[in-house]
């Protein structure tokens, strides 16, 4: 285990971010009082390995170049930014700005880290992935990498994601993977973790754990942010190329937190911009049913890391609530909670209701079906809006504000349709789990 960090480590980052300094880059294997590796004696060696396999790789302009490569030639990068002008009328008048990760290969931004990780997988002679998945966007994307690079691919999912997303168990299965549905606890993203760690320790020699998010155990946190960070180096460039200059603030939702990292990245050294992750504030967080892990958590250790929980007043990690598979989890990688101690980014809930007008509000005015986990980046941005017309109403009309479009909303579309009475209930439960069922 790496050595505890400093209690002065977030006020030395807040004051050297203040007087000029980086808060990019952090390599961990702690982001001031938060990350480590609180893992089993028997995963250690493997998180050495992994470790000292992509600080090499990472040097390397050989694995450089191939990992640019991918991204242009498979990947379909750079994904594009958009500009979503009825959208934006919605959201107070200020201009709102797409960055497309729903376009990329397999629907998502969760290809741009397995297709990495696979590549370090390779390179360490592991013959099989094993992964997690919630919303079934991270299971297909590592399923499309290990059909790629000819490895043999094992994806554990809650059975509860398995009813909610069936579309994705039957992509994953076309794609040559073996989807395990998980059925112990509340039978989603922590559960389907817990069970992929329990195979990574009994097949440690051959098995690279290809985990899907920016939490867990050092290096997860940092080598996933290291495949993600294209996203705000594609949004930064693009913002200057287009409009000359950078955004006012940038959104993106937050469950495990890959995606929004990824962005934040691009402009957590600009301090005109202001950044925002959106939790899954499911029935409102005065319920007890949402996953709202920094609005409401206290720090504790999950899957290998010191982060923000949701806890009970024993310390127990109690179950999590959203309308989104992905965002579903108790927990939340150990950079976003350091950077919500030293107030660089604000983390708001969104709740169920929420994400879903906007969901469709998305469809009605911009003809793209987004992923309900986006749509709460969605709702926060329109907030985010309001706000900055409220300041100054004269000038809302040269406001930029920056959305993570995380994902496609294919898999979600039985979800709508019964949300918003489309079929009747019975019909809608009825395609949500028939194929899950099936399989």
């Amino acid at each position: 285990m790496a050595d505890a960090p400093s209690g002065n480590a977030d006020n030395n980052a807040a004051e050297a971010f203040l007087q000029g300094g980086s808060l990019r880059h952090a390599p961990g294997p702690y982001f001031g009082n938060y990350g480590g590796r609180w893992m089993p004696e028997s995963l250690i060696a493997a998180l050495d390995e992994l470790e000292e396999t992509f600080d090499k790789a990472k040097d390397d302009p050989e694995f450089r170049a191939q990992i640019a490569d991918l991204n242009k030639n498979y990947s379909g990068r750079p994904s594009l930014l958009t500009e979503a002008k009825r959208f934006s009328q919605h959201a107070g008048g200020v201009r709102v700005f797409l960055k497309r990760e729903d376009l990329n290969h397999t629907g998502s931004h969760k290809i741009n880290n397995v297709l990495g990780q696979a590549l370090l997988a390779k390179r360490m002679g592991k013959t099989r992935v094993i992964a997690e998945t919630g919303a079934g966007q991270h299971g297909v994307a590592s399923a499309t990498a290990a059909a790629l690079m000819g490895l043999e691919c094992v994806v554990y999912m809650g059975a509860e994601d398995c009813r909610r997303q069936a579309l994705n168990v039957a992509r994953m299965e076309l794609l040559g993977a073996t989807v395990i549905p998980v059925t112990s606890g509340s039978q989603t993203l922590k559960d389907a973790i817990n069970d992929a760690l329990r195979d990574w320790v009994a097949n440690v020699d051959n098995t690279h754990y290809l985990l899907g998010t920016a939490a867990g155990a050092h290096p997860f946190p940092a080598m996933v942010r290291y495949f993600h960070e294209v996203i705000g180096e594609e949004a930064r460039a693009q913002i200057l190329d287009q409009e000359g200059r950078l955004p006012d603030a940038v959104c993106a939702c937050i469950g495990g937190g890959s995606n929004a990292i990824g962005i934040f990245h691009g402009f957590l050294d600009d301090p005109s911009v202001k950044i925002y992750g959106f939790e899954a504030g499911g029935d409102g967080v005065d319920t007890g049913r949402h996953a709202a892990t920094i609005t409401l958590g206290k720090p504790g250790v999950l899957h290998g890391a010191r982060s923000y929980l949701m806890q009970d007043d024993d310390g127990q990690t109690i179950e999590s609530h959203s309308i989104s598979a992905g965002l579903d989890y108790p927990g939340v990688g150990p950079e976003h909670s350091y950077l919500a101690d030293i107030g660089r980014v604000s983390y708001e809930p969104i709740t169920d209701s929420e994400a879903m007008d906007a969901f469709r509000l998305l469809c009605r005015t911009e003809g793209i079906i987004p992923a309900i986990e986006s749509s709460h980046a969605l709702a926060g941005a329109i907030k985010v809006g309001q706000r900055l017309a409220a300041e100054d109403a004269a000038a809302a009309a040269d406001k930029i504000v920056i959305v993570n479009l995380s994902g496609r909303g294919d898999k979600d579309v039985a979800t709508a349709a019964e949300w918003f009475d489309l079929l009747d209930k019975e019909s809608a439960e009825s395609e949500i789990g028939k194929e899950g069922e099936q399989l």
